[in-house]
């Protein structure tokens, strides 16, 4: 069933249908590359299969570690960094209550899941150990060379804790390692101290690994039915695969993304009017920025939560700069059941709003904003979002995995390769090893 749809209408003013057709050869291009493996980074491409490659073996494995861990700890330690931690992340938020990690055990669906390994924060880390002492924990470490210093890092300092809280075994109980397969620093840690361990396909590099083991087990450990993901990714994965911009609004998107590049648009905003929906923006940056931002090409990926964004940044998209486009994501059942009440000789002059849903009035923000911005001249993309579950959300992340590999052919680039990314990294290590 199909979850999500594309709303186009706030384009007409910025781009001509001539012009998709203009560009339909282009697409059917990178649609052909990306389809045959035939294009830049085709080793990279494994990440298309992933809805339907995982074994049932795998899937088994995710679901008795996950059960293993949810019965032993109160407390899930994810350890990654970028890709390693984003989409779980992601998901994880937009599918829990949005105090999920607040709440007593009871009244949760798993342990809470915390993360640590994205930052070099030694303040964050001593305050997540102290608050740790007193909690039965579990630790997920997620590196696919195990040499990145940030999760290293972490790593390092919660192997020691957990081994000083539960004794050698007893953290060799409690450590999960997803990882390559066969190489890099963390599987030689991981067949040393035989921890249990999880797959990171050779050929899906870290941006694109949420519907890996990578994400699946955080997700299933905080009670999300990652196979409903997983299916529908598989169901974005076949309606997402025709090459035509006017049959298939994954490439259209893709396609609106260049058209208004090459019209000097280069920053894209990504905006949701639900705060769950934070770190959903924060794995679409990495996504694009990622994989776009090299040979001195690129969209600028950015996001914001509106209404909350409005008070400091409605100022600039609305009058400033106009080099900006924004994409919404629209979830269009909440489901909050929440009323602005009826209150007596009340002087907060808000009883236009009384027995309104609280939705309903974000909603209308949303349409006001919408209008606002595009007589401000800021072309606007409207993702729906029927409702906000594992199915749904499945096809989300393809939807934008998939225009992301057209849009990065579309512009010229490998998008399945980050050689920028080393250069902060080899000067970082050669001032520390200098010290």
């Amino acid at each position: 069933m199909r979850g999500i749809s594309v709303d186009f209408e706030g384009l007409k003013k910025f781009v001509d249908d001539y012009e998709f057709e203009l560009i339909q050869e282009q697409v059917a291009n990178a649609h052909s590359k990306l389809e045959n493996k035939s294009g830049l980074g085709n080793d990279y491409l494994g990440w298309l299969d992933l809805p339907e490659s995982i074994s049932e073996e795998e899937v088994n494995n995710i679901k008795k570690a996950a059960d293993k861990i949810r019965k032993q700890a109160e407390v899930l330690v994810v350890i990654g960094i970028g890709g390693s931690y984003l989409g779980a992340k992601a998901v994880i938020d937009m599918l829990s209550d949005p105090l999920y990690n607040l709440q007593p055990l009871s009244k949760r669906r798993g342990p809470q899941v915390l993360f640590v390994g994205n930052s070099l924060s030694g303040k964050y880390l001593r305050s997540l150990i102290e608050y740790l002492r007193d909690k039965d924990v579990a630790v997920n470490v997620i590196s696919k060379s195990g040499k990145t210093i940030e999760p290293a890092v972490a790593f390092r300092i919660f192997k020691l804790f957990m081994e000083e809280k539960y004794g050698i075994s007893g953290a060799r109980e409690r450590i999960y390692v997803t990882t390559d397969e066969n190489d890099g620093i963390l599987r030689q840690i991981c067949n040393a101290e035989e921890y249990t361990s999880f797959v990171i396909p050779k050929n899906v590099g870290g941006r694109y690994s949420v519907l890996s083991p990578v994400g699946l087990l955080p997700m299933a450990v905080a009670g999300i039915n990652f196979e409903d993901v997983l299916d529908g990714a598989l169901f974005a994965r076949h309606m997402y695969n025709v090459s035509k911009v006017e049959d298939n609004d994954c490439y259209k998107y893709a396609a609106a993304r260049n058209i208004l590049y090459s019209k000097g648009k280069d920053i894209e905003l990504l905006t949701t009017y639900e705060p769950t929906m934070q770190y959903f923006g924060e794995w679409f940056k990495q996504l694009f920025g990622e994989s776009e931002g090299k040979d001195r090409k690129g969209i600028f990926p950015a996001s914001c939560i509106f209404t909350t964004d409005l008070h400091s940044m409605g100022q600039l998209i609305q009058e400033g700069k106009r080099n900006i486009f924004e994409t919404v994501l629209n979830v269009e059942n909440v489901n909050s059941m929440i009323k602005v009440p009826e209150v007596e000789n009340s002087i907060d002059e808000l009883d236009y709003l009384e027995n309104k849903e609280l939705d309903y009035i974000n909603k209308m923000a949303m349409k006001g904003t919408y209008l606002a911005h595009v007589d401000g001249m800021v072309p606007t993309i409207q993702i729906n979002v029927k409702e906000m579950n594992e199915y749904n959300v499945g096809q989300l992340i393809f939807f934008f995995e998939k225009a992301c590999g057209i849009s990065g052919y579309l512009l010229g680039v490998n998008p399945f390769n980050q050689p920028g990314v080393e250069a902060y990294k080899k000067n970082m290590m050669k001032l520390l090893k200098e010290d």
